[in-house]
């Protein structure tokens, strides 16, 4: 299949340009909330009832909490049925699965998926990695419109269990498929052919749950010096800690590139080489080999030495790639040296190792009076520390023929491809009109009136009584208008969190436990558990408690500045770690008889909030972490209320801040710096009993997290890691923030863990 041409952003296999997405924040009459919307083309996969993959063009349109997922476009199609509809209660999940080859082009996938229940589930995809973002952050609004309402005993229908959706789209009878799935997406007769400007959700205002400012919420480890300044971006080396006989030294490129973090992850992704000619002098010469995962890859690339020096031969080299996308849209993407069996060293040609890199792509704020999107790239290697030395001080000028001198460059290069291509960056361009109604009201109103609303995990896979049976072979006689189809993009509001939020009492943050009680003794010396506790920094495979000063939280005037301060000391103490290993991963461990909360020592202490992070590996482990209070946890505070709240409040404000102290760089660039809503990034389970609650964090359920738990394994038992938890401030009245406990694990061997029986 050949290229699309670069302004429709096609992805490489026939998906439209971006999906498409809409948002609008309209006032419903006789109604004080305001009401989101969103809507646009997607990808609908699944397996039909004869077990055949199917992946059909629909319009997804999503309304408050309720979504409806049509044939066609219903602004344009006045009275068309939705063939599936549903609601986004706080059970559902939505995963970014990564990108996906349907019938040789790629597509960016979520998956939902009942986080009670994950057989209940079903997939969705975008042409670009942007537009999934746009819809995870527009599911996420659905679901703070279902808890705000659950919150105020304002909705007619309570959401029931006992109708939730399975996304996989199978229906009772078998359909007719034309031309299998090719014609689908053949270009100019499927959703490439919809040209469509695409909103960008959240960047006229934030959302709390998605936007966590520019900075890293760790103590900065490494310190960086700029040395040099070439074509508007700039070099710097890490010089802390410099030793005078390392052999590698880490540098980086840093240049600020006009256009979305979305549009240049794309760029630098893409492997066809007519687009990477225009900006890569050294690697534009690239092949995919194999597609690991929806996160990762294995490339193969060659160059000719002779534009480096004149007397060198060709050269190939393979090279591994993991990508990630934080909360906070933040893009990472890390590059290994490989080695694959389908590319064995070519005759004429020399093997070498392209240096471990990364990308790092963040959006940046955009300033009074600007225009457009803007973005800070930076390209971070490790380079041999000789001929970097003799280059900075002016000794030589053999770097600037050297290879990683022209990897720094791709910087610049990047920032002069997009600069010269205005049509990279149209496609994102954002109009906003105001309106006071919906063009599909009379259909969304019969909607909300129905007696039962399905999960939209359920309903995507039902079979839908509004459907015809000539919905999906249509199909095979649908051509699409080849002009494209009209976008309506409206006013977006985010009142509905603020709502949410306002609605509920604030609660003082500096009385968390009750100053009236004597405390109790919590020497960890009286707990005991299958980790133990370091007695110095030289310790190995043993747990401390460091201080909060090297966490960055939400300060009293973060509401207004966006301003952070240290942490201070934790507000529960860690008395103990057990490290397991088991076949299958387990929950409620704090029910086992072996559990220190099942002990008479656990038992007398006021409250204990025990994490389990269940890491997914052969074998399974668990850490299990104790954090106790010396005194009763106030009911009116934010803590009690966190402890004896609804899981989708616990979800949203359950927060985790990962540091790695001392380790491989490459290791904490996978990990990052950011804070992470635990709740929003895997599934978390709760377990309230007694004196305690248990959170389960699930890190296998989600792909991203996975990929990045494989990485630290491997190099774990050299890293000292430091993990602060806190439950995240929303109010004035929540803020400043507090460290809820920390816990630095140094140097784990994995061989160490125990079993846990029973």
């Amino acid at each position: 299949m050949e290229s699309p041409p670069s302004t429709k952003k096609i992805g490489q296999g026939g998906g439209s340009s971006e999906s498409g997405g809409s948002e609008s924040g309209a006032e419903e009459k006789g109604c004080s909330r305001t009401r989101f919307e969103y809507f646009g083309w997607v990808y609908h996969l699944g397996t039909n009832s004869i077990g055949r993959e199917f992946c059909h063009l629909r319009f997804l349109y999503i309304r408050g909490k309720y979504v409806m997922m049509y044939k066609r476009d219903p602004h344009e199609n006045p009275g068309i049925k939705p063939l599936r509809r549903g609601v986004a209660g706080n059970t559902l999940m939505v995963e970014e699965l990564g990108r996906k080859k349907v019938n040789d082009g790629d597509l960016y996938v979520l998956r939902f998926y009942n986080r009670l229940d994950e057989e209940k589930k079903g997939e969705i995809a975008c042409a670009t990695a942007g537009e999934t973002r746009k819809w995870m952050e527009a599911f996420d609004q659905a679901k703070q419109q279902a808890e705000f309402e659950l919150s105020q005993s304002s909705t007619r229908h309570r959401l029931s269990m006992e109708n939730e959706i399975d996304l996989e789209g199978r229906r009772p009878r078998v359909r007719r498929y034309a031309h299998d799935l090719k014609k689908l997406i053949r270009i100019g007769h499927g959703p490439e052919s919809l040209v469509r400007r695409s909103s960008n959700l959240g960047r006229h205002q934030r959302s709390n749950e998605f936007m966590e400012g520019d900075a890293a919420d760790v103590v900065e480890a490494h310190e960086w010096r700029c040395v040099r300044t070439i074509n508007g971006v700039r070099l710097f080396e890490d010089v802390s800690d410099n030793k005078s006989r390392s052999k590698t030294v880490l540098v980086k490129a840093v240049g600020v590139v006009d256009a979305s973090p979305d549009t240049v992850f794309e760029v630098v992704l893409n492997v066809d080489r007519h687009r990477r000619y225009e900006w890569d002098a050294l690697t534009g010469d690239l092949e995919l080999v194999d597609s690991l995962s929806g996160h990762s890859d294995v490339v193969y690339g060659s160059y000719d030495s002779k534009c480096l020096t004149r007397w060198q031969s060709k050269r190939d080299f393979i090279f591994s790639r993991q990508w990630f996308r934080g909360q906070d849209g933040t893009y990472t993407i890390l590059q290994f040296p490989a080695m694959h069996k389908k590319h064995p060293p070519k005759s004429r040609h020399q093997r070498i190792k392209i240096n471990p890199s990364s990308w790092e792509i963040r959006n940046l704020r955009a300033s009074v009076g600007s225009h457009g999107d803007r973005c800070l790239v930076t390209h971070m290697l490790e380079i041999d520390s000789r001929g970097w030395f003799k280059w900075k001080c002016g000794q030589g000028s053999k770097f600037e023929n050297s290879i990683p001198y022209a990897l720094l460059n791709q910087v610049s290069g990047l920032k002069a491809y997009i600069g010269a291509s205005p049509g990279l960056t149209s496609e994102s361009s954002t109009t906003l009109v105001t309106s006071k109604g919906s063009d599909v009201s009379g259909s969304i109103s019969e909607f909300e009136d129905a007696e039962v609303a399905e999960e939209f995990y359920d309903a995507i896979a039902a079979d839908s009584s509004s459907s015809s049976s000539s919905d999906d072979e249509d199909d095979e006689n649908t051509q699409l208008d080849s002009k494209g189809q009209r976008v309506k993009l409206k006013n977006v509001s985010w009142a509905i969190a603020r709502l949410a939020l306002t609605a509920k009492k604030a609660m003082d943050g500096s009385h968390e436990l009750d100053p009236n009680v004597e405390p109790v003794n919590l020497d960890s010396s009286l707990f005991h558990a299958s980790m133990h506790k370091g007695k110095s920094e030289s310790d190995a495979n043993c747990w401390t408690s460091p201080s909060g000063a090297g966490f960055k939280i939400r300060g009293k005037t973060y509401m207004k500045d966006s301003a952070k301060v240290a942490g201070g000391d934790p507000l529960l103490k860690l008395i103990a770690v057990d490290w397991y290993k088991l076949e299958t991963s387990r929950s409620k461990v704090a029910l086992h008889p072996k559990s220190l909360v099942q002990s008479e020592a656990g038992k007398k202490l006021p409250f204990i909030l025990v994490v389990n992070l269940q890491v997914p590996s052969k074998p399974n482990y668990s850490l299990v972490m104790y954090y106790a209070a010396d005194r009763p946890v106030n009911k009116g505070s934010l803590l009690g209320k966190f402890i004896d709240g609804n899981d989708a409040f616990r979800d949203s404000r359950f927060k985790l801040i990962p540091s790695i102290v001392q380790g491989y760089w490459m290791v904490k660039r996978a990990v990052g710096t950011k804070a992470c809503l635990l709740g929003k990034a895997v599934t978390c389970n709760y377990l309230r009993q007694d004196n305690f609650l248990e959170i389960d964090v699930d890190i296998g359920s989600s792909s991203v997290a996975r990929s990045v738990i494989g990485i630290v394994l491997g190099y774990v038992t050299s890293l000292v890691v430091d993990l602060a938890i806190l439950i995240e401030g929303r109010e004035e009245k929540e803020l400043p923030e507090y460290i809820l406990g920390t816990v630095r694990l140094n140097k784990v061997k994995l061989d160490t863990a125990v079993p846990l029986e029973g």
